[in-house]
């Protein structure tokens, strides 16, 4: 007996209409007769396709605003019924249940829902789909009979299966898109229990409360997005997966170049992290995930190129991220370097008609994402935290040296701060307003860092200012930054030697600004 199904009768339910009449009508020419509900028989129905509604099917009228339709023993029956088996054949017919061969269903878009800071908490709930997901499990759970379509992007395929084998779909596609179905759900039911985790109970008009509790049940559901060539290394293989939010790089939208690799998407993530400090123009230059180059402007083109003298060795094959929209002008002065990567919120035309002959140059337009919190592997488990998203302002400041900073060594020191954040630790960032200088990144000691940085300036140190993740455990990191050319430092003190730390800087003239917050980058 041949495992491929004839298509006598679909059900078709679904919230995206993308592609659904062309489908539908694949479905008529095959003579298979169309069962729908609601809002995607009438959108058939104005296409001129023969319908017939759920009610008719069951007898019994959709009720409760919609809740339930299609939760009805003739319509889970006629999906759940195993074809082959006598006994289950004399249920059906004694009970009148029609043959259901084909469900056609997506769900209701809560993601998108519980995504709208504007959105009621009635409206949250409403957005729980029941009858979809009930479908769509029945039609997987009955592959062998059933064909359970999720997503419209399988409608192609299933349309040029059924033209070229005359109405039939085979086992192999059934099962294929029933390990769909279930990973289909199962994505769903994670975002829902998710989000109501996080939730307070509202009444049913008043805006969503949030709280900041870690879940009892950590539970992750990131589809995939594309196999990678490799990993860190050839011989590890590799793929990207991302979360529902459409943000970050995860999401980026790839204009141009080679395909992405596991180091690429590492490094873009760094720098756009990093670009997202500033509200003015910014521009960071990233290698192995540390900044090489970073600087703010008046306009991107001197913000990169602030960035690039700033370690123009360093520069050569790294990957770039801005925070405005790359105009032709900065595009002319970043392709005369050779670089992997670029991660922008957009390009304009001159500048995507300037990379055009680099043709393995990466461009990706990127959108924000609001990661509130981190996820780390280690073995046996799995670390997650809150994201570093703590801002600062300068009333936070305490000055803890007798000078207290400039002005300019201020706007110097805030600007280090916000740079020095993002390099592995231990760091030390020196900087000018607005340009790094050096940048002193995951060394084993503090000292180190410091010489270190100051060995990788390639503009005049001196007059400079420096910024530790960290405290400064003794004198000898201090001294060694004021050494390299450094008149004032921003650190988070906290030392059980502060005191001793605070004398250096006086007796070395340094103004010194403690913040109360740590930076540490592992």
């Amino acid at each position: 007996m041949s495992s491929d199904k004839k298509i006598a009768r679909a059900l078709l339910s679904v919230t995206d209409k993308t592609g659904l009449v062309d489908f539908a009508q694949c479905l008529a020419r095959h003579k298979v007769e169309l069962v729908s509900t609601g809002g995607t028989a009438k959108t058939l129905r104005d296409a001129g396709l023969a319908v017939r509604e759920v009610a008719d099917f069951t007898s019994f009228p959709e009720m409760f605003d919609g809740r339930v339709k299609t939760l009805h023993p003739k319509v889970h029956g006629g999906i759940l019924y195993v074809r082959g088996n006598q006994a289950h054949r004399d249920q059906a017919a004694a009970n009148r249940i029609e043959p259901i061969d084909m469900v056609v269903v997506n769900l209701y878009a809560f993601e998108k829902a519980a995504a709208n800071p504007d959105a009621r908490f009635a409206e949250i709930i409403e957005n729980i789909d029941i009858g979809g997901p009930a479908l769509i499990r029945s039609a997987a759970k009955n592959f062998e009979d059933v064909a359970v379509v999720t997503a419209p992007d399988e409608y192609g395929p299933l349309a040029d299966e059924l033209d070229l084998n005359r109405g039939l779909i085979s086992r192999e596609t059934r099962w294929r898109l029933a390990q769909k179905a279930f990973a289909t759900t199962g994505i769903y039911d994670t975002a829902i229990a998710n989000a109501l985790e996080r939730m307070e109970p509202s009444m049913p008009g008043q805006p969503l409360r949030f709280n900041d509790h870690f879940p009892e049940t950590l539970r992750i559901s990131y589809p995939l997005v594309q196999s990678l060539r490799y990993g860190e290394n050839p011989h590890q293989h590799a793929a990207l997966y991302r979360d529902g939010s459409g943000g970050g790089i995860a999401a980026a939208h790839q204009l141009q170049g080679k395909e992405l690799s596991y180091n690429n998407l590492v490094d873009l993530d760094a720098c756009w992290d990093l670009v997202q400090e500033f509200e003015e123009p910014a521009v960071a230059i990233i290698k192995h995930t540390n900044p090489c180059g970073v600087a703010t402007g008046v306009n991107l083109l001197e913000a990169y190129r602030k960035a690039l003298i700033a370690d123009p060795v360093s520069a050569f094959g790294a990957v770039i991220g801005l925070n405005r929209e790359v105009n032709g002008n900065t595009a002319e002065e970043m392709a005369n370097l050779f670089v992997e990567a670029i991660a922008a919120p957009g390009f304009s035309d001159d500048a995507l008609n300037r990379f055009e002959s680099k043709k393995n140059l990466r461009l990706v337009v990127v959108r924000p994402a609001n990661d509130a919190r981190v996820l780390r592997q280690i073995s046996g488990g799995l670390l997650l935290q809150d994201a570093d998203r703590l801002g600062l302002s300068v009333a936070d400041l305490k000055v803890a040296s007798n000078r207290p900073p400039t002005e300019y060594e201020l706007n110097a020191l805030l600007f280090a701060w916000k740079v020095v954040k993002h390099v592995k630790s231990n760091a030390i960032v020196y900087a000018r307003d607005g340009q790094t200088i050096g940048v002193g990144a995951g060394q084993m000691s503090r000292v180190d860092a410091a010489r270190f940085g100051a060995m990788k300036g390639v503009l005049p140190l001196k007059g400079c200012v420096a910024a530790s993740d960290a405290f400064f455990p003794f004198p000898d990191g201090l001294e060694t930054v004021a050494q390299a050319g450094a008149t004032a430092v921003i650190q988070p003190g906290g030392s059980v030697r502060d005191k001793d730390v605070i004398a250096a800087a006086d007796r070395l003239d340094l103004a010194m600004i403690f913040t109360g917050v740590r930076h540490f980058r592992h």
